[in-house]
């Protein structure tokens, strides 16, 4: 199993987790992922990671796919495994209406067909075709008398860039599998995923094309070495609380729906319905302690150990952390005993 380190949207203190980051290279760390929401982007972040990290795999956890031209992410994703000597991995994802027509004031519309067409106009542009092509969503060039097709003046370090896909719902899930070389879960309960993702990625595994290799299975988790009390889980609760209610409209919460999937549905419900009526503190108390725990990778060593073959079971392949400890020599040493329990 893979060791990654996902850091938070830093913001205020990214020079810092860089620095933590770098440690945790040299303490066994083999990937480190950087997300983006409606923080700062994500490949500006990258491109100080590329220059700060020596060994380590750096990916987009992930790249919102209607913010940028097809195109754009694909000479975007080719300039950053450029600059990081071939270390990249481009983690794409759909995000959500709330986000993408609030924030960014584009249409939220086809995230399925979306993403398949920006997955091969990227592998395209990497392999340095003359580009054209005729989707139902994207057209390249246009038609009229200017557009000519073009192909990227750049070599890039490799033709073929890992693709990781966020998904949650079964279609997205379906689509990673066949398409993909990763699939980047969220809130990944191991007791549950034979029952809700197994029908989703057989379906996908079926229609994969061999030369993809197997499906890289990752999973954000918040991680420590220590004694799982109410304190050192109060951020994951609270996180949860946040992407249950607030991450999403009433009808339109693909982390909710999934949650209700697991066999949540009236706790799912009223978390929503306290986030969003302001009652947060209440939401995240509503948050079903046994999710908590089935969500997070927090104990002793034994009990880690059994938690890692349980993830392993499910297919997981990657881990990626977020240490909790409260210094961060305590959560570099965690990570170093991290890898020593996963080898």
């Amino acid at each position: 199993m893979r060791l990654g380190i996902q850091i938070g949207y830093s913001g205020q203190g990214f020079a810092d987790a860089v620095d933590e980051v770098v440690e945790c290279e040299e303490a066994g760390a083999e990937l480190v992922v950087v997300p983006e929401a409606y923080s700062f982007d994500a490949v500006s972040q990258l491109g100080f990671l590329a220059a700060r990290t020596r060994r380590m795999g750096l990916a987009s956890g992930v790249m919102q796919l209607y913010t940028r031209t097809p195109t754009l992410t694909a000479m975007t994703a080719a300039g950053i495994d450029y600059v990081s000597g071939g270390r990249f991995a481009l983690g794409l994802g759909a995000s959500g209406p709330q986000v993408i027509e609030g924030f960014h004031g584009v249409r939220y519309d086809a995230p399925i067909a979306r993403t398949r067409e920006v997955v091969e106009i990227c592998r395209r542009v990497w392999r340095r075709e003359t580009l054209v092509f005729e989707g139902d969503h994207y057209r390249v060039p246009l038609p009229g008398e200017f557009g000519k097709p073009l192909k990227l003046i750049n070599r890039p370090v490799r033709p073929r860039i890992p693709v990781l896909l966020a998904a949650m719902g079964p279609r997205n899930v379906a689509l990673a599998a066949e398409i993909a070389e990763g699939w980047q879960a969220l809130f990944f309960d191991p007791r549950a995923a034979g029952r809700v993702f197994g029908d989703a990625l057989a379906d996908g595994l079926a229609r994969r094309d061999p030369s993809l290799g197997p499906l890289d299975v990752s999973v954000p988790v918040p991680f420590a070495l220590a004694e799982a009390t109410p304190a050192l889980l109060s951020a994951h609760r609270a996180s949860l609380a946040l992407y249950l209610g607030g991450m999403g409209a009433r009808g339109r919460n693909f982390s909710n729906d999934l949650i209700k999937r697991y066999g949540y549905a009236r706790e799912a419900s009223l978390i929503q319905e306290l986030f969003l009526s302001g009652r947060k503190a209440e939401a995240a108390a509503a948050v079903p302690d046994d999710l908590v725990a089935a969500t997070s990778l927090v104990g002793r060593p034994d009990e880690v150990r059994r938690r890692i073959d349980e993830l392993a079971a499910a297919g997981v392949t990657t881990l990626l952390v977020s240490p909790l400890a409260a210094t961060r020599a305590e959560r570099v040493k965690d990570v170093a005993a991290l890898r020593a329990l996963i080898t």
